[in-house]
């Protein structure tokens, strides 16, 4: 690797140094493969225009840059937290404005959340997401996503058990960069799979390509921007309500994750990371993209290179921003089937859960304490016992909100650790002689 401009060490470029423009370049597009895949599934489940996504994507990226005064190195792409929401509220009315209001709303909580943060500190996020609430938190978003990836799966189950088992391979057998694109590999064969086999005699949705919509869209045009519609604001929204402590959990984890890889304190910019987060999700959803999250595809990506230069990753959201511009492309996304879809999420939203109970693991949580167990516990099963597009109303008084799964499972996961705080320092005391002669 070339030494960059003003870089301290040989091995690191860090997030204020650059590297000479070809090689700045290259590694943009590195980071753009690495969270395609991620992020133009997103749209594919909630029917949402891949180019307008991948155009915010790269938006969103830019503003998280800013608003982090150019310090902490992310990519921000389509966050999977609001795919339970969104589902749930297409579902009942088919209407995305109202999806994208939920994303409006998810977003300014989470910039607000962000404010209070950069002037108070993060104590209160460790208080409240200790590691066993954070990994139940993500545990419960793979889990809650579960329904939705066997339906898709079933729709052709040998076209996506191909696309399965070619993500799961190439994790799992290649080496160097081409490991870091498990999901777009696998969408890449099932796709070629799925045109040669079987014959979709019916063209049902699970196996058949429409290679004429791609043939009719132009290869330049403006992204297509959607608005939000807060009509029902208070009661079908309220489902969007939860979804920034969820983010809060997730960003943390991340901002955590690039500070041990660079091996520079990132987290008094964590009030900061949430802010540029929220501001990038308000902006994408009151233009018809998605919620944005911060994406550990490219902290991967990272983690090899150990290459942070910001640069890279302002070139990596200016190609997004160009990939929106060209209509074609959406129409490729669009014509990938669903069961090609299924066995990609099988994969994915799987991954999601496990990496939840990587975050105990790595954290050392006991889960000898009771408390413990049943905090971790009685979340995971009401996200998985619980369809992704079903909609829980709560009455409380004259007031109703509405959960799905995934807020249903992450606010209990919280709410339970508080009310258990004190089963903590009860499992920490020895206990009785005769309890222990009797377990």
């Amino acid at each position: 690797m070339a030494v960059a401009t003003g870089a301290r060490e040989r091995d690191v470029v860090y997030p204020e140094d650059r590297l000479p423009w070809p090689q700045t370049i290259l590694m943009g597009l590195q980071h753009v493969m690495a969270m395609f895949g991620a992020t133009v599934l997103v749209p594919l489940i909630l029917g949402f225009n891949p180019n307008t996504v991948i155009f915010f994507s790269g938006v969103a990226t830019l503003i998280f840059l800013v608003v982090t005064g150019f310090k902490v190195p992310s990519y921000l792409g389509s966050s999977f937290s609001f795919i339970g929401s969104v589902l749930a509220v297409q579902g009942t009315s088919g209407n995305h404005g109202l999806a994208y209001a939920g994303i409006v709303m998810a977003g300014v909580i989470y910039l607000a959340i962000g404010v209070i943060v950069h002037f108070v500190g993060v104590n209160p996020i460790r208080y409240l997401l200790p590691p066993v609430v954070t990994g139940t938190v993500v545990a419960v978003i793979g889990l809650a996503l579960a329904s939705a990836a066997t339906t898709n799966y079933a729709g052709e189950p040998f076209t996506a058990t191909v696309t399965l088992l070619a993500a799961v391979g190439a994790a799992v057998y290649l080496r160097g960069f081409p490991r870091l694109l498990p999901v777009l590999i696998g969408i890449v064969i099932g796709y070629i799979v799925s045109a040669v086999y079987p014959p979709c005699a019916d063209a049902k949705a699970a196996c058949h390509i429409d290679f004429n919509a791609i043939g009719s869209a132009a290869i330049v045009g403006v992204p297509t921007f959607s608005f939000p519609d807060f009509s029902q604001f208070g009661t079908t929204l309220s489902l969007f309500f939860f979804i920034p402590v969820i983010l809060v959990a997730e960003n943390a984890g991340h901002v955590y994750a690039i500070s041990g890889i660079m091996k520079r304190d990132l987290s008094p910019m964590l009030g900061r990371t949430f802010m540029g987060d929220g501001l990038g999700t308000t902006i994408s959803g009151l233009l018809g993209g998605t919620g944005e999250t911060t994406y550990a595809e490219n902290i991967g990506v990272m983690g090899i290179t150990r290459v942070f230069s910001i640069m890279v990753f302002v070139v990596a959201a200016v190609f997004a921003i160009l990939l929106g511009f060209i209509p074609m492309f959406g129409a490729l996304v669009r014509s990938i089937p669903v069961s090609v879809q299924g066995g990609i999420e099988m994969y994915l939203f799987g991954l999601i859960a496990v990496i939840g109970g990587k975050i105990w693991v790595d954290a050392k949580v006991d889960f000898s304490k009771r408390a413990n167990l049943a905090v971790a516990a009685i979340p995971l099963i009401i996200a998985a016992g619980i369809p992704a597009t079903q909609a829980i109303p709560i009455h409380l008084g004259g007031l109703t909100l509405t959960f799905n799964n995934l807020g249903l499972g992450a606010l209990s996961a919280i709410v339970l650790y508080q009310l258990l705080r004190p089963g903590h320092v009860r499992d920490a005391e020895k206990e009785p002689p005769e309890v222990v002669a009797q377990s």
